[in-house]
Parts: C-alpha cells; structure tokens; sequence
C-alpha cells in the first residue's frame, strides 16, 4: 500500500439521503452504477456498528435503517447476479431473489432480465432444496460449490439450481468470478457473509466495497464484516473514497480499489 498524505481536509457537502433535498433513487442508481456493465465488476454491501461489529443479536439487519434498505434494494437492482454465502443465507432467513415491480421494469426497460440471478456459495452443500430460496425464484438459482462436495446433496440440489463447481476443497474466488463471467453475469454483488468477503480480499477480486455505517454500538460480540481466510496476513489492500452519504447520523459509503 502506498504511503497516505498527511494533510487533512473537511468533506463538504455531506450527500444526504434524508432531508428535503434528498437523493432520488435515480441519483441514487447513478452514483452506484458503472460505466460500462458489460465489464466485470465485484461489488460487496455491508453493515457495521461504530465500533466495527457487522451484526447485532447474529443479525446485519438489526444495524440497518430505511436508508440503508434503500441501497441495499438498489444494489440488488444493479445487479446480475448477486453472490451469498450459504450461512448467511441461512441466518439471515433468506428468501428467493425477487425484486419489486418498478426495480423490475427499470431493468427489462434496459434490455436485461426481471430479476437478477441468485448464487449461493456452499462447498458443503449443507442446503435446503425446498426452500423459497428455490422454489419460489423467478431466475433458476446458482449453488458455487467444490468438487467433493456430497454426491447426494449435489443431486438434489441440481433439480432445483444449477450446481458448479468452482474448487477441489473449497470455492475458490478467482473460479467463481470466472464462472460467473462466463455466463456473462458481470455485475457480482456479494451480500455476504465475512468468510466469502474474506475470500474475495484474500484474493483481491473485490473492486468496490459499500459500506454503511450505522451510528450505533454494538459492545464486542459480533463479527468484523470480513474474516480472513487461513494463511499468512494479508498486505494492505488500498481503496479510494468515492462518495459519502448521510441520513440522520448514519453513513453510507463507496470505496473502490485502487489498484
């Protein structure tokens, strides 16, 4: 990482979210969109108390506000495929992948489909084939795996998603993101959960990370948002502040890799 100048200055203005000259959702969607989405991108979203625990009570969503519902619609909007571990699937009681009826037409609007896919990262496997998840997604899921993942499970799993491996032992980012750019899903959001973040920054595929502070304190239970895989530390990975919002005293922001 480079060295990081000194001087200090007073970011102003302060985008706002939540006052009467708010950003819109269109300006919303352009400041998060990308020049050019036919080039692959990995964006994470996620949620931290002041003092750096990404759940309260096991769940990221008890940090959140409307403000940060808001992006975390839009991002999904943005999206081709959006990437969750399967923990944080479970945990965070997911359903199936469906956006509203407006996020949906602003996209066939633009040439690309309803909704966009739905990937679940399990080298385990350890998923339920009759969850809504499944059964109730408008685009047939993905399940990212490795290759020794149970036989079995693989099997029941195949009727309802489309199961690939990305790994021998484990799901490997730099295979997950390739598979995905091979079926031309260039816009990879990741909702999670720590492990697959840590992944992506071990392996240092992730080019934007959305993160929204939330003006509370959590008291040192939860987990960081990220968790580093086994193996030596990591060089610091530098990142560039592009935008900073505010609603009431929350923060959210985007940081880019500057690589």
């Amino acid at each position: 990482m480079s060295e990081l100048p000194s001087d200090i200055t007073q970011l102003l203005p302060v985008r706002s979210v939540g006052v009467p000259d708010a950003l819109t959702d269109a300006e919303l969607l352009t400041l998060y969109s990308t020049a050019d989405p036919s080039l692959t991108l990995v964006r994470a979203n996620f949620v931290a108390s002041v003092d750096g625990s990404a759940t309260a009570a096991g769940l990221s969503g008890r940090l959140g506000a409307p403000a940060d519902k808001r992006v975390f619609d839009l991002l999904r909007q943005l999206a081709d495929v959006v990437v969750v571990g399967a923990g944080t699937v479970r945990g965070e009681g997911y359903g199936a992948m469906l956006l509203g009826d407006a996020a949906a037409a602003w996209r066939v609007a633009r040439h690309r489909p309803a909704h966009p896919v739905f990937a679940v990262v399990s080298a385990s496997l350890s998923l339920d084939p009759a969850s809504d998840v499944f059964t109730k997604a408008p685009v047939r899921p993905l399940v990212l795996t490795s290759s020794s993942a149970d036989p079995a499970r693989r099997q029941a799993l195949e009727a309802v998603a489309d199961v690939v491996s990305c790994g021998e032992q484990r799901v490997e980012p730099l295979r997950l993101v390739a598979e995905l750019r091979r079926r031309r899903l260039t816009q990879i959001h990741c909702e999670g959960g720590p492990s697959l973040l840590g992944d992506l920054i071990a392996a240092d595929v992730l080019d934007e990370l959305c993160l929204t502070v939330s003006p509370t304190l959590e008291g040192g239970a939860g987990p960081r948002i990220t968790r580093a895989p086994a193996g030596p530390p990591l060089d610091l990975r530098a990142l560039t502040l592009d935008h900073l919002l505010l609603s009431g005293s929350m923060l959210l922001s985007k940081y880019s890799r500057a690589r």
